[in-house]
Order: structure tokens, then C-alpha cells, then sequence
């Protein structure tokens, strides 16, 4: 039973990266016997890891038709930066009230300790995992679990136009720039226990960013369908 279990876990795990990564173009069926000769498996499990990747939003299924890779729009982007905003504001607050003065201390020496090497000039993914953790951190203060899970799902689903937009980024931001303002701003006002303005700070912070999700879909899709040389 235990081997089984793990074989459906390797399986859920391949097929979450290759979602999240959109190795699945958007709106495309998912062909399930390619995939079980790919991974070595066989239907089952394979059907079992694409109904979870359903349940959290990667995948889409559509009755008698079968498991489609999610869309990739400006429309659904901004849904999910909502939700973003949503989950991350509560979890300021809660943090605002919950966390304890070392918790909180020891996130922003934390984000001290990394600030010289968050700026554009930086490779994309280390930005990336950078900024995921400060986020993720925060949250965690939150004493929230459910709000923990719901972070890293949307973190997983909005990561590759995220990479899109911090190499657009690279391009246009002055060299040296520190990137870590922002999460200074925000963890200066929890250390405050200032519910108000660390709300604001993180509600401003992700909208910020939010505002060029539209060009990174059309990165992403220029991205995706290039023609191969």
C-alpha cells in the first residue's frame, strides 16, 4: 500500500511541475496514455494525480471529453492576483496580532540578510524564490494553515508569468535597486503591530505587480507557441 501511495505521489508531483511550468499548452487535452508511457505508469494513477491537479485549479476537465491544461487570459490572471491579495492582507493581520516580537525580528533580519542581492540585475528565479519566501514567511506568522496552503497554491499557479515579468523587469529597472523596500515597508509595520498600514503596505505591494500581468500573457504565449527552430 505505502508503495503504491508513493508511486501516486511521484506521479502527482511530475505532473504538478509540468502543469505549473505549462509543459501543457492552455486549453489543450491532456493525452493520458502519453503520459502514463512517458512517467512508466499506468492509467490509474495517473488519472488520480490529474483529479487532484483539477481540485487545485491546474487542470480543468470537461465531461466526456476529458483533463485540459488550465487557460492562460489577463481575466484569469486577475483572479488569481485578487485571491492573492485576498489571503495575503488576512494573513498581514493575523500576523499583526499573532506573531511573536522574535518571529517577527527574525523575519526582517532575515530579509536584511538578503536585501544586496534582491535586485533586478539578479537571475530571475533567485528573485523569485526570494520574494516567495519573505511571502510565504509572513504568512506562516499568521498562525494560519489554511491560508499557508491557499498562498503556495496560488504561488504555484501564477509562477511562470511571475518569471515572465521579473525578466521583463531585469530589462527596464535601474541596476543596484534593492527590490526589498517593499517587504521592508511591510514588516516595519507589523513590527508595529500596525494592522492598517501593513494591510495597505501588502495590498499595494501585490497590486503593483499585478499591474503587468497583462503583458506577461502575451509574453508567456509568444513564449509558448515560438516556433521551433
Amino acid at each position: 500500500m505505502a508503495k503504491s501511495e508513493s508511486n501516486v505521489d511521484r506521479i502527482y508531483e511530475a505532473l504538478r511541475r509540468m502543469a505549473a511550468d505549462f509543459a501543457f499548452k492552455p486549453d489543450a487535452r491532456i493525452n493520458e496514455s502519453a503520459l502514463a508511457t512517458q512517467l512508466n505508469a499506468s492509467r490509474t494513477p495517473i488519472r488520480e494525480a490529474l483529479n487532484r491537479l483539477v481540485a487545485e485549479g491546474f487542470l480543468t476537465f470537461r465531461s466526456g471529453r476529458g483533463f485540459f491544461c488550465r487557460s492562460l487570459s489577463p481575466e484569469l490572471v486577475m483572479d488569481i492576483y485578487e485571491a492573492r491579495v485576498a489571503v495575503e492582507t488576512e494573513a498581514v493581520r493575523l500576523s499583526c496580532l499573532r506573531a511573536t516580537d522574535e518571529a517577527i525580528a527574525a523575519l526582517g533580519h532575515a530579509l536584511d540578510a538578503v536585501a544586496a542581492d534582491y535586485i533586478p540585475a539578479a537571475d530571475a528565479d533567485s528573485l523569485l524564490a526570494l520574494d516567495e519566501a519573505f511571502h510565504t514567511q509572513l504568512c506562516q506568522l499568521s498562525g494560519n494553515g489554511e491560508l499557508s496552503r491557499m498562498l503556495d497554491n496560488l504561488n504555484d499557479r501564477i509562477r511562470y508569468l511571475r518569471l515572465i515579468d521579473l525578466r521583463r523587469l531585469r530589462e527596464t529597472a535601474p541596476d543596484g535597486q534593492s527590490m526589498a523596500s517593499a517587504h521592508r515597508r511591510i514588516i516595519d509595520a507589523v513590527t508595529r503591530r500596525d494592522v492598517e498600514a501593513a494591510t495597505a503596505q501588502m495590498r499595494a505591494h501585490i497590486e503593483r505587480r499585478r499591474e503587468g500581468a497583462t503583458q506577461a500573457v502575451r509574453d508567456a504565449f509568444a513564449q509558448l507557441y515560438v516556433p521551433d527552430l
